[in-house]
């Protein structure tokens, strides 16, 4: 049954090489069944809810990414969009988080209906890729901010804006010391060495009477709260509409470049480079994303940390469907999860944002009409706390930079349509 499902011979692999490369996928990415209902239970969403919604999410989208695409690829909330769910869209914005839930199923349908019709090759390749690096650079960043402040490292400060907390105290200290011990163990290549990091620091802090125990295992809180709470006739809203393209905008990059990294990895692109069953795969994606917002979590795309299992001999959908079984389990882990306090997760995030980051080195430098527009995106995210007004100035920055100086062969009808959209939103929209 697993060779015809799979077709394990074809590929070169094993049931054994399939299941450690799903244990390794697992471990790598664990840490968003903490990280996850910790973010967005700061917009009033239930915690245990969350949990049970960031779960399933991931269930559904990595069986459906390996049953029906055959690829060893993870999917689950992403990290960065979680972030601007909840601190922009509800906590800047004022929105709801119902009509946040309704705005991420929308994008998740209109990535459906590009992935039919094929329109997503000719947005993928028409989009510079200065704006893509530092769009990935800015998440990265946005979510710094919001590990330190979580942490108390960083405060708001009536005179400068920002400021540094009190580094002196326990959860300050103990945030430092989970932040450099995943870098270590990720240096040294363990395996899992985030959700190490996350347990350790929650370790310590039980030890010193800092967190509660509550027990290890339970039954899986009920997902009443969230499950089918979205609001989509106010996420129709006009002015949710680049909320919306910020959430497509994101989850179609993240995914496309994932997809092809970890492909490259695992030697799974055809003789001409390109990704067989391309199609499935980004459907499978989009999904997932339509299923995650109606159980209650943030847009679920597909992860990195797939290449990990990839690395590990992963080879078809044989992967993400163990990877898919463990998440199923860890249903049961509630108890543990709703201690870990958010110093032991904020180490999580600013690894990942360190990981992020690094696609500025990809920039060219050289040249301040590509340079300049990738570090406004980059720095726009946090400063503004918003993916999307990071975006939007991105865009408007690279096309009057280009037309100014003369370098018109650079643009293409999509940049030039997308910036005056985000300039006539700025103009009306925010003005009103």
């Amino acid at each position: 049954m697993l060779e015809r499902l799979f077709q394990l011979q074809a590929h070169g692999t094993t049931v054994r090489k399939e299941v450690v490369a799903g244990i390794t996928t697992f471990l790598t990415m664990a840490y968003i069944i903490v990280v996850n209902p910790s973010i967005l239970s700061s917009t009033g969403m239930d915690f245990g809810a969350v949990f049970v919604a960031t779960c399933l999410a991931a269930v559904i989208g990595t069986l459906i990414m390996g049953l029906w695409a055959n690829y060893p690829i993870a999917l689950a909330p992403g990290m960065g969009l979680n972030a601007f769910f909840s601190f922009t869209v509800v906590g800047s914005m004022g929105y709801s988080w119902q009509v946040a839930l309704g705005a991420v199923f929308i994008s998740g349908f209109l990535f459906f209906l590009l992935s039919i019709f094929k329109v997503r090759e000719w947005i993928i390749n028409s989009i510079p890729m200065s704006l893509r690096f530092g769009i990935s650079a800015g998440i990265g960043f946005f979510l710094a901010l919001i590990a330190l402040k979580n942490a108390g490292i960083v405060v708001d400060h009536p005179a400068t804006l920002v400021g540094l907390g009190e580094v002196k105290v326990a959860e300050s200290l103990l945030f430092f010391g989970g932040f450099v011990l995943i870098c270590a163990l990720s240096f040294r290549q363990v395996t899992g060495a985030v959700m190490i990091g996350i347990i350790a620091v929650t370790g310590v802090a039980m030890a010193l009477g800092m967190v509660e125990y509550k027990g290890f295992v339970s039954a899986p809180p009920s997902l009443a709260p969230t499950f089918m709470q979205l609001d989509l006739a106010g996420a129709l809203n006009v002015g949710m509409i680049s909320v919306i393209f910020a959430f497509l905008f994101v989850d179609l990059f993240d995914t496309s470049g994932t997809l092809i990294g970890a492909a490259q990895r695992g030697g799974l692109l055809d003789k001409d480079g390109k990704l067989p069953r391309l199609g499935r795969a980004l459907m499978s994606d989009s999904v997932a994303t339509m299923s995650g917002a109606a159980l209650g979590t943030s847009t679920t795309t597909s992860y990195i940390e797939s290449t990990a299992g990839i690395s590990a001999g992963g080879r078809t959908g044989l992967t993400a469907a163990v990877v898919a079984a463990l998440f199923l389990a860890c249903l049961l882990l509630s108890p543990i999860a709703s201690i870990i306090p958010a110093y032991a997760t904020a180490p999580a995030l600013l690894y990942v944002a360190v990981l992020m980051a690094s696609g500025l080195k990809l920039v060219d430098w050289d040249d301040v009409t590509d340079a300049a527009p990738a570090v406004v995106t980059a720095l726009m995210m946090p400063l503004t706390f918003s993916i999307a007004n990071g975006i939007a100035l991105g865009f408007i920055t690279y096309a009057i930079l280009k037309a100014l100086s003369g370098r018109w062969a650079d643009l293409n009808a999509s940049v030039v349509i997308i910036a005056v959209v985000f300039v006539l939103k700025f103009i009306f929209l925010d003005a009103a």
